[in-house]
């Protein structure tokens, strides 16, 4: 497998600040910042769970990587001006769809000078890049400020899953995971730790995905994926919603993943419903929760 190498800014990322804990070079954390898919969804109902959409930040020894920019990016971006440091971040993308790059318009720290980011991400389904998606959402009408007027350094990479991308000591996997919406997922590896993000699966994989998603699951110390969307029948029942988690418990249990997260949680699915199904799943999978914004899992 081919590899990728950003630009010498990515040897600079201890200089960025960790939000997880304090600086800790020898860790390796994935906190969540958006667990929502569709659409965010504030409200009474979803406030323990959360309502902001696809985002999530891995601080890997001294390296910041985000995966999608959802509205949870945002938030993630008000947290890293307080630290009042040169940041050094690395963001991937799974697809261009509206609930994984809405985020991007409002992320604080592009706008400032002495930032870097580097951005990572594969062609749309009608065939635009990366940089041409995000451009596009921030063009008049739809959002007053262009792309252009960010002040930080943007690299963009085109990324085809053949290759990796190699951040220090950090290697970033990719595979194709659902050819319909020409999403990405992707496997993080740091020293004898990895952990695989793929939130964007069907509910039935074809045969051609099955392979590549092995790999890029096999043993992975966690798993964040998505759940199976159900119909209200379903939701409103009190049985057991066995669709909701079986797909991503079944990939687990094949890969030898030690830990399962399910993200991007159905706007509909508010809190009581998700804590009767993180009771369910519990009995399917004894590693396996529910991502709520705010969460920190320590991978090592």
């Amino acid at each position: 497998m081919s590899q990728i190498e950003p630009s010498s800014h990515a040897q600079d990322a201890n200089q960025s600040p960790l939000n997880c804990s304090e600086k800790q070079p020898e860790k390796f954390f994935v906190k969540f910042w958006g667990v929502r898919g569709l659409i965010p969804t504030p409200g009474e109902e979803t406030n323990f769970y959360g309502g902001n959409t696809a985002c999530v930040e891995m601080q890997v020894g001294t390296n910041n990587l985000i995966f999608d920019g959802g509205t949870g990016l945002r938030v993630l971006g008000k947290s890293w001006l307080k630290q009042q440091q040169e940041l050094v971040a690395h963001l991937f993308f799974t697809n261009a769809q509206t609930n994984r790059i809405q985020g991007f318009p409002f992320f604080a720290p592009a706008f400032a000078p002495q930032n870097y980011l580097h951005i990572y991400g594969t062609a749309a389904s009608n065939g635009a890049s990366i940089k041409q998606s995000l451009g596009d959402q921030m063009l008049l009408p739809h959002f007053p400020y262009p792309l252009q007027a960010m002040k930080s350094e943007l690299q963009f990479y085109y990324l085809t899953p053949d290759k990796a991308v190699s951040i220090d000591d950090v290697i970033v996997e990719m595979a194709l995971i659902n050819n319909v919406t020409k999403s990405i997922g992707y496997k993080v590896i740091w020293k004898d730790y990895s952990v695989a993000y793929i939130t964007d699966l069907q509910s039935k994989i074809d045969d051609s995905e099955q392979e590549s998603l092995k790999k890029l699951t096999q043993e992975a110390d966690l798993m964040i994926v998505n759940p199976g969307y159900i119909t209200s029948d379903f939701r409103n029942s009190q049985t057991p919603i066995d669709c909701y988690w079986q797909v991503g418990v079944d990939l687990a249990r094949k890969a030898g993943v030690k830990k399962l997260v399910f993200s991007n949680h159905h706007p509909n699915d508010n809190d009581d419903f998700l804590n009767r199904v993180q009771t369910n799943l519990k009995s399917e999978f004894e590693q396996a929760f529910l991502a709520r914004e705010g969460m920190v899992i320590s991978v090592n």
